[in-house]
């Protein structure tokens, strides 16, 4: 299936890319409402494009991350990078960092990823409610995932939350949020949180969440990385 994802995700940007550039050429010789068209389809094609780069991430299946990641560095990357887009603005952000925590063993950018997501979800939720988003880190002892549709087991101690206060996931898309094309936004295309699930798996960890009017969260469950070639 993977193989398939990656075939198609070819095979369909060479058109794109034909069909963008006969739309730039039109553009130029033509006025008014046609020149708007062509841009129109230029546009529409750059979107299917986004898109196809974005599913294209499902055919990735090389092997499970293993690198030793500071997660607040992460937290700290995806903030800024909302920040600079102005995602983050008109809304308070509350850092709840546990300072003492391990690293993460995983890939940095992977993980920025997953929290570029997360947090832009937050965001837009948010306004839509008390303008807050809470960033949270903690140790717990105790969760463990089965291997059963994973690359590995073990315990995953690392929790990163992203909560907000806005509506709330509606009920009748709990149960499929993390699925492709499902979406609570009027104009989304319902990868994001596909996205999410997908990095997360391959970094052998778990991601949940709980929703209610005013209060969703988000939580990821990561391992700690450990460095096996100086370990007794």
């Amino acid at each position: 299936a993977a193989g398939m994802v990656a075939v198609l995700a070819h095979e369909v940007r060479n058109p794109l890319a034909g069909i963008r550039g006969a739309a730039q050429i039109i553009e130029s010789v033509v006025e008014g409402e046609e020149k708007a068209l062509t841009r129109l389809i230029t546009d529409e094609v750059d979107r299917i494009s986004n898109m196809i780069q974005r599913i294209d991430v499902f055919a990735d299946i090389g092997p499970a991350p293993a690198s030793p990641v500071n997660i607040h560095e992460a937290l700290e990357r995806a903030r800024r990078v909302l920040e600079s887009a102005g995602a983050f603005d008109g809304l308070q952000v509350v850092e709840a960092y546990d300072p003492s925590l391990p690293l993460v063993r995983g890939d940095f950018e992977g993980l920025v990823q997953i929290l570029l997501n997360l947090m832009k979800n937050a965001a837009d939720a948010a306004r839509e409610g008390g303008n807050e988003i809470v960033l949270r880190t903690s140790y717990r002892h105790g969760m463990r995932l089965a291997a059963e549709r994973r690359r590995d087991s073990g315990v995953l101690p690392i929790v990163v939350e992203v909560q907000d206060n806005g509506p709330g996931i509606p009920d009748d898309l709990q149960e499929v949020i993390f699925d492709p094309f499902v979406t609570t936004k009027q104009n989304g295309h319902g990868l994001g949180l596909a996205v999410v699930a997908k990095i997360v798996g391959d970094h052998g960890g778990a991601v949940d969440f709980s929703s209610e009017p005013h209060r969703t969260v988000f939580a990821l469950h990561l391992p700690i990385f450990v460095d096996t070639e100086t370990r007794a």
